[in-house]
């Protein structure tokens, strides 16, 4: 069971050496960015791990390259960019299949590099979100960031459009969240 921070109920990590503090600010965006901004793209498939805070992802590059990574994402309830913290192991396809087999929730979208923002294009019922994010290694970095015009309304404090809630909820929940930034995607 997950508690209201997102952790496994019963069950606390600590910062090692491993994990890093993850910072970041969300935005929404009305439309997918111009082709012509894009200087890398991907398509993401996320398995989140039905009762923890594993995150399992493929990742297929515009250049053929493939990435399989397995992800501890560690939230913290505070305000800020400064989500977390995170773990990232890198896998080779076998270690990829084995804990592909593990039950997980699905997500899936494509990631557009327009920089200095990552641009997620969500497939399935999350047809319609269009969520950019911009990372940093500094408070200040993030609290000095200005977002481009296209930003429709920051939702870095929002946690329903974390992924770990995401891939939870349903398209009814999802296009109320959206209206409430003012946003009316097309059916899916």
């Amino acid at each position: 069971m997950m508690d209201k921070r997102g952790g496994v109920e019963g069950q606390s990590v600590h910062p090692g050496k491993y994990a890093r503090v993850e910072r970041e600010r969300r935005f929404l965006l009305a439309e997918p960015p111009a082709p012509s901004a894009v200087t890398v793209s991907r398509a993401i498939n996320d398995r989140y791990v039905k009762g923890t805070r594993l995150r399992l992802r493929r990742a297929d590059l515009s250049d053929g390259r493939c990435e399989l990574k397995l992800t501890q994402k560690v939230p913290i309830s505070q305000p800020g960019a400064v989500q977390g913290l995170i773990t990232n192991t890198y896998l080779s396809p076998a270690e990829y299949d084995v804990l592909a087999a593990l039950p997980a929730a699905l997500l899936s979208k494509t990631r557009f590099s327009v920089p200095p923002l990552g641009v997620d294009v969500f497939d399935g019922h999350l047809q319609g979100l269009v969520l950019a994010e911009a990372e940093f290694t500094t408070d200040d970095e993030a609290q000095s960031f200005v977002p481009p015009p296209d930003c429709i309304a920051e939702v870095t404090e929002d946690t329903r459009f974390t992924g770990g809630h995401l891939v939870q909820a349903s398209r009814r929940e999802l296009l109320k969240w959206l209206a409430e930034y003012g946003l009316h995607p097309r059916a899916a």
